[in-house]
């Protein structure tokens, strides 16, 4: 089987799979181990190599350590990555340790500063006993290798850490209604390819929220949108193994043309500010 093209993942020197198995969906559950070790397993025989995670994310940490911990040959030609939402340098410390211990790994690819929505939380990010001081720490000292950000409430904060902090890779939401509103990926994720920095495409399908198959807004359509905004890489949380199979297929087939991706805009164009649902100041 042919695995899904692969990208640059920014200034790092890596390399990841164009599209990844996001955290969300089956694997932000918990008690659901037999499922959850289908999608992993799906996801690896289809070539993704690019799995995202975060502390937040239910049994999400616990649900990848069981595949690594039972197939330790398996976890060295992936690309791992969680988050921490920990605002405080001892907080995030203490995370990253128990993020290490639950997934059964001495070394974590991309350790992400989650969720950032305001610029009260950039200040105390930055601060002196910021957070932000404890990602750099972990990534100088080999236990990760990439450091990132993600957010996607207010783009002008996420730009501000794009520009500001010493980060490898930037999450932002990539999807249609993204393209009719702007900022976002007329904005940050130019400035964050300027630098250099690895872009992570997000809400992807909206929470599937975006899908109206009878109109052709079909899973494939929008992941092949995420794609031909110039991301590294576009991640969706998948609930089931033909969820994964259909993901892998879009990542096979590339990005939309500039035609197909302007039409999908306009057709979301209305009722974009609606839609926007993740975006919590509209």
């Amino acid at each position: 089987m042919t695995a899904p093209g692969r990208r640059r993942f920014g200034k790092t020197g890596r390399e990841v799979t164009r599209v990844g198995l996001g955290g969300e969906g089956i694997l932000r559950t918990y008690g659901r181990h037999v499922e959850a070790k289908a999608v992993i397993t799906e996801a690896l025989n289809q070539g993704i190599a690019y799995f995202d995670s975060a502390k937040a994310y239910a049994g999400s940490e616990d649900y990848y350590g069981e595949v690594w911990r039972s197939r330790p040959d398996l976890r060295a030609p992936v690309f791992q990555a969680s988050k921490s939402a920990s605002r405080l340098h001892a907080d995030a410390e203490t995370d990253l340790l128990e993020t290490l211990r639950r997934m059964g790994i001495e070394t974590l690819d991309l350790w992400q500063i989650h969720d950032v929505r305001t610029f009260p939380d950039i200040r105390e990010i930055e601060g002196p006993d910021g957070a932000l001081a404890a990602f750099v720490e972990a990534r100088e000292s080999g236990i990760v290798r990439h450091i990132g950000v993600t957010g996607h409430h207010d783009p002008d904060v996420l730009s501000h850490a794009v520009e500001n902090w010493p980060v490898d890779a930037v999450m932002m939401p990539t999807n249609p209604v993204e393209g009719a509103l702007g900022v976002f990926l007329s904005s940050t994720l130019p400035t964050a390819r300027e630098q250099g920095i690895a872009v992570i495409g997000m809400k992807v399908l909206g929470g599937s929220n975006y899908l109206v198959p009878d109109a052709g807004v079909t899973p494939e359509a929008l992941v092949r949108y995420a794609l031909a905004q110039d991301v590294s890489v576009a991640i969706v949380g998948c609930s089931t193994p033909a969820e994964v199979q259909a993901l892998a297929a879009a990542g096979r087939s590339g990005p939309l043309s500039d035609d197909e991706a302007a039409a999908l805009v306009e057709a979301f164009r209305p009722y974009a500010r609606e839609l926007a649902y993740y975006r919590g100041f509209w």
